[in-house]
């Protein structure tokens, strides 16, 4: 049997069949399956398949007929085998279930913060190798005391043959110390809980790494100690009541809330003085709820419904693992434990659009996953460079990494190397060609060449918002071609500009550039990305405004000089982040999607005004006259919506007649200005006017961390 089946109590769960039916036999973990050897298999199989565990998955059983040696007189768990990595599938860390809080809150382990069950806990951020053995997890150095040995040994019990099983007597432990790491005595949970209520700002070891964290009253303070002044934090509530108080969750959205993923979900905020502390500007904020014994223990302590949670990192670099080099964060507080986390992975950020889900960081609960795709052979993809994930590929599948982070930051090209090789080593790739992102800068491409040069493998260039579109054909799934609007802040294109606001005829082979949004200069490179001002001076010298106000005269000549010497970008990011400064919502972008994030409660109840119209001329849609009608229109909700939506219409044309060309009934629509909802929502009405569905994500990432499904996938048809 392949799939699910390791780490999930699927032995004990074949032993408890086999043996309630009085059948012979063994079962074995056998490389990334497992393997059953029993004297009738299609009556195990009649009643196992109805009887799975919750978090297993079968995905294909191979049936042999055999004779079953007659020394065999019973049946039992044997010893792991070392058998085929083809369709490996280790389960994602899931959340602590109920039977295991119950445990928490009374019995022999009340208050024990590790306690997990063949149905939860954390699966791949301790693992170190297959198969699913507690010797290949950073639980192989804790012993079972004699309590846990025999519910380990226990057929009866839901814990026999759970590989992390332990207590407070066996297995890890928490400690709580002060910001010099010197050891606070007492219960370490409840002397952290007492710390938050006292206003201190702590930092908490979980399962894949740690977080910051304090109460929603000492967001401001937060914000100055940890140098985020407009950032979103994410919000853990104690509980559904919790997060009904601070947000309005959708049905659905409630149900990803409560998912064993546990995912931080964006949630319709409720208007606070809290709220918008916590997420400036936006109309949404991001919430989970607890997923580790911990969590749960120190909202049971706490006395408080939320609590900040944020990843625990230096703005820029990966989050910290090692307890050694937590204390550099500056916090009041550190509560560590000494279980080693293997494998980092942050906490997985979703967004929810009709029955799609836009997974902004795939990560802890999301990971490890796999698409099936209708191509052999072995690649590796190593992404872009903003929001980077790579991806294995082999047997037919692609698998992503957990969310890494940002390629400029200290140690993330790193972290990139050791998540991609132990991918590898789990699915026994060994590339035979190797993607990566067209930009010549990106600091990822020394890692592909390395890598191409240890396997003798080629190793091919990749176009952005191709590679965009190729994850949204790989996402949607045997889709060969697509004509796909590719929007997003930039992509280094063919004729070396930054593009992001594209318009693709695609397939796996190549793709056309039908259309495109018009070229504005980026005054000063990446200065302009960060400082609004220069796209307005940009726009207002192409429209033949000279009146430069926010510069001085001296620094507008140099400005202007800049006209024709900077690079230009087509990028649909750059043209909301203008729109946004241009109606006074943003002047400084100070996180990644800021201006456009902070547009869109001004697109969700704006409508269609006159006056905004624009046209397509030569394959490139005009947009810079369009700002010049901005102060005319005296509802900046409506101007905004205006422009986006005729913009969109353009496009959506441009698609439309490439598409009905091709008789196919769909274009698609990717990139991160995806993730912004009512732009989708414009697109799909529009698409629906030509008669045509619009394909959105729902599995893959949008943004660009979903660049490395479309490079594996167009380098699997390479080959």
């Amino acid at each position: 049997m392949r799939g699910t089946v390791q780490g999930v109590g699927f032995r004990p769960a074949v032993y408890r069949t086999a043996v309630s039916l009085g059948l012979r036999g063994t079962v074995c973990n056998d490389g990334s399956r497992v393997t059953i050897d029993i004297d009738d298999g299609e009556r195990f199989l009649e009643k196992f398949l109805k009887e799975l565990p919750p978090l297993a998955k079968i995905e294909s059983i191979e049936k042999e007929a055999s004779e079953l040696p007659d020394s065999i007189s019973g049946f039992s768990i044997v010893g792991s085998g070392s058998g085929p990595r083809d369709g490996f599938s280790i389960p994602t860390d899931t959340a602590i279930c109920d039977r295991c809080i119950e445990d928490i809150r009374s019995g022999r382990r009340k208050g024990y913060p590790f306690t997990t069950c063949t149905d939860c806990g954390p699966r791949f951020t301790l693992l170190r190798s297959l198969p699913y053995d507690r010797m290949n997890t950073s639980m192989g150095g804790f012993g079972l005391c004699p309590a846990c040995g025999k519910e380990y040994t226990s057929p009866e019990d839901r814990r026999f043959h759970h590989q992390t099983v332990c207590c407070g007597e066996c297995g890890p432990t928490y400690r709580l110390v002060d910001k010099d790491g010197i050891a606070i005595p007492g219960d370490p949970i409840r002397g952290f809980a007492e710390l938050l209520r006292d206003g201190c700002i702590g930092v908490a070891k979980s399962w894949g790494g740690m977080h910051i964290c304090c109460l929603l009253s000492e967001t401001a303070r937060m914000r100055e100690w940890y140098g985020r002044k407009q950032k979103p934090f994410a919000v853990m509530v104690k509980d559904l009541d919790s997060a009904r108080k601070y947000g309005e969750p959708t049905p659905e959205e409630e149900a990803q809330l409560t998912s064993p993923l546990r995912p931080i979900v964006l949630v319709r905020k409720r208007v606070s003085e809290i709220s918008e502390l916590v997420s400036p500007g936006l109309d949404n904020v991001g919430m989970f709820l607890p997923y580790t014994g911990m969590h749960h223990i120190l909202f049971d302590l706490l006395g408080e419904d939320a609590l900040i949670m944020t990843s625990a990192n230096v703005p820029g670099e990966p989050m910290i693992l090692d307890d050694s080099d937590v204390l550099v964060l500056g916090a009041d507080a550190y509560l560590l434990h000494n279980q080693e986390i293997v494998n980092r992975a942050d906490d997985s950020v979703v967004r929810l659009y009709g029955n799609n889900t836009f997974y902004i960081r795939k990560s802890r609960g999301a990971v490890p996953s796999h698409i099936d795709v209708p191509c052999r052979g072995s690649a590796v993809a190593v992404g872009a460079q903003e929001n980077l994930a790579g991806s294995v590929a082999v047997n037919g599948r692609i698998y992503p990494t957990q969310h890494i982070g940002n390629g400029e930051g200290i140690g993330v090209p790193e972290y990139l190397e050791t998540a991609i090789r132990f991918q590898m080593s789990l699915t026994g790739c060994e590339p035979q060609i190797v993607a990566e992102d067209l930009h010549p800068a990106y600091l990822n491409r020394r890692f592909a060449s390395e890598l191409a040069e240890e396997y003798s493998a080629d190793l091919i260039d990749v176009q952005h918002h191709w590679a965009h579109v190729a994850s949204l054909m790989t996402d949607r799934g045997g889709i060969e071609h697509m004509t796909g609007l590719a929007i997003d802040g930039t992509g280094h294109g063919d004729d070396g500009q930054a593009w992001g606001g594209e318009i693709l005829s695609c397939d796996y082979s190549g793709y056309k550039r039908l259309a495109h949004l018009e070229y504005i200069p980026l005054l000063g490179g990446q200065k302009a990305l960060t400082d609004l001002r220069r796209l307005r001076f940009a726009i207002d010298s192409m429209n033949g405004d000279g009146n430069h106000t926010s510069f001085s005269d001296s620094e507008a000549a140099i400005l202007e000089k800049l006209m024709g010497k900077s690079v230009m970008t087509s990028s649909f990011g750059r043209l909301l982040d203008a729109l946004s400064f241009y109606l006074g919502i943003c002047d400084i972008r100070t996180y990644d999607g800021e201006p456009a994030m902070k547009l869109e409660p001004l697109l969700a109840k704006g409508t269609l005004t006159e006056g905004f119209e624009t046209f397509t001329e030569n394959g490139v849609i005009r947009t810079a006259h369009l700002f010049s009608h901005l102060d005319g229109c005296g509802n900046k909700a409506d101007a905004a919506y205006s422009v986006v939506y005729n913009v969109l219409k353009e496009m959506v044309s441009s698609a439309a007649e490439d598409a009905e060309a091709n008789g196919e009934r769909y274009i698609g629509i990717t990139g991160g200005v995806s993730y912004d909802t009512p732009i989708v929502a414009m697109a799909e009405k529009l698409a629906a006017e030509h008669g045509l569905e619009l394909l959105c994500h729902n599995r893959v990432p949008n943004g660009d961390g979903g660049i490395s499904t479309g490079q594996a996938a167009i380098a699997l048809h390479r080959i």
